[in-house]
């Protein structure tokens, strides 16, 4: 990830001056930013099992196989807003940290994604049609084509490059990974809803790292990891996207608002997308089951 990046800014940061601050220096953190401990995202879960990593900053979505109940907080309903998702996760998190092989110190969420267009224009449905759009996870591709368009993943530090030369046409991706990664720089538009949640995200600490700490240094590592760390992350996606946004506008952008007419023929498109997966069974539990987890308060 970007040093930019919220994730880094609004929690791997955070998180590494309250331990230092609890513990009066005694446990520190290091970081190893932009792949320098492993060139593929997808591969930073191994990292972590395999000890090459003591902690872990991820997004689930990219091995979404591996965390499938995590993830369906992307689908459409769950939530409107970076600090609405974060709350449906922390709501479903004693289910979704039985996914982890590892500790769970933070589980937040981005803003809803926008759509970033090179050259098009997305106004109506009818303009999503062959379009080939960058999505983060695997589980927004089926509401990615039945808007029409051609969803592929790659990771987000591909992503400026492949939209300036045209290897992509768009990108589906958070308001906030418009300042960590310039977006505004290769895009003409873009369109500021979609019919879609939001993008979850982990740090992860090795569990056998954690659990050979002695009782005082692994109550540093909780202190510094309370509830408030996730929310922070949520708070800091709200600014960062709210910044992305400003960005692309004084860059000459081009924002579109869907109208609310036109946000319904997006809603109607998935529909059935969405309704096909809800008696999908992941373990125990029903795709239906988990976002009512998502959901119930």
């Amino acid at each position: 990830m970007s040093p930019l990046s919220s994730v880094r800014t609004d929690v791997v940061v955070p998180f590494a001056e309250r331990l230092a601050e609890a513990s009066g220096g005694r446990l520190t953190v290091t970081e190893y930013m932009g792949g320098a401990l492993g060139s593929s995202p997808r591969g930073y879960y191994s990292l972590l099992l395999d000890g090459v990593a003591d902690i872990v900053a991820t997004l689930p979505g990219y091995t979404s196989s591996v965390f499938p109940m995590t993830t369906l907080s992307i689908y459409p309903g769950v939530c409107d807003s970076a600090v609405d998702c974060t709350a449906a996760l922390q709501r479903a998190r004693p289910v979704l940290e039985g996914e982890y092989r590892a500790r769970v110190l933070a589980i937040w969420s981005a803003t809803p994604p926008v759509l970033i267009t090179r050259d098009r224009p997305v106004r109506r449905l009818e303009d999503m049609r062959g379009l080939k759009l960058r999505v983060s996870s695997r589980l927004e591709m089926p509401f990615v084509e039945a808007l029409g368009a051609s969803p592929v993943m790659q990771p987000v530090s591909e992503v400026q490059q492949n939209l300036h030369t045209g290897v992509i046409d768009g990108v589906v991706i958070t308001a906030g990974g418009i300042p960590a990664y310039q977006l505004q720089e290769a895009a003409a538009y873009l369109t500021t809803w979609l019919p879609l949640s939001a993008t979850p995200f982990v740090l992860l600490m090795n569990r056998d790292t954690y659990e050979a700490l002695p009782a005082q240094e692994r109550d540093w590592v909780d202190r510094a990891a309370d509830a408030s760390l996730s929310l922070a992350g949520a708070r800091g996606y709200e600014a960062t996207s709210a910044r992305g946004l400003r960005m692309a506008r004084e860059a000459g952008v081009e924002l579109i608002d869907l109208s609310d007419g036109e946000k319904a023929r997006f809603e109607d498109a998935v529909a059935g997308a969405y309704r096909a997966q809800l008696s999908r069974r992941l373990g125990d539990l029903t795709v239906a089951e988990v976002l009512e987890l998502f959901r119930s308060p």
